[in-house]
């Protein structure tokens, strides 16, 4: 009888186990694609990424490189101010994105060219995400609007 209930136990941690690691596997398996790293123009030119991987570019439109193509394709460079990426979106844009705006894509780089899925902008004039801020500060070229009198 001792035997037995030893052998049922560890039955149960067994199954249990594998039941866990089963979770697991698929929790892994559902969120494969929607983590995506944040890259700097800056360290996408530095170290390209796979065509096949999905990230978040994010940076300064740069000033006088917004072109309205046929359709709804628009292409525009976004900066950190130490390197640019041209980058292609079809789409409508969010109102307040423009040149000169902080800007946050997420997509894939397909010949050197960031072919963005999603274009995020401020919603304000202040505001600037976070890893945007990070990234123009590494670079030396981060302007406070507080400071600037905006």
């Amino acid at each position: 009888m001792k035997g037995l209930k030893k052998k049922r136990r560890i039955q149960v941690i067994l199954v249990a186990f594998i039941a866990l690691a089963g979770s697991t596997a698929l929790i892994g398996y559902a969120m494969r694609d929607g983590i995506n790293y944040f890259r700097a123009p800056s360290d996408v030119v530095a170290e390209p990424p796979a065509e096949r991987e999905t990230f978040r570019i994010g940076g300064l439109v740069e000033e006088g490189t917004l072109v309205r193509g046929q359709g709804e394709t628009i292409t525009f460079s976004v900066t950190d101010g130490g390197a640019s990426v041209q980058v292609s979106y079809t789409g409508v844009l969010p109102d307040l994105f423009g040149e000169g705006q902080g800007m946050i894509g997420t997509g894939n780089l397909v010949d050197g060219v960031f072919v963005a899925r999603e274009i995020l902008a401020r919603h304000d004039e202040t505001y600037m995400p976070k890893e945007v801020m990070d990234a123009l500060k590494e670079q030396g070229v981060y302007q406070d609007p507080a400071e600037s009198g905006s």
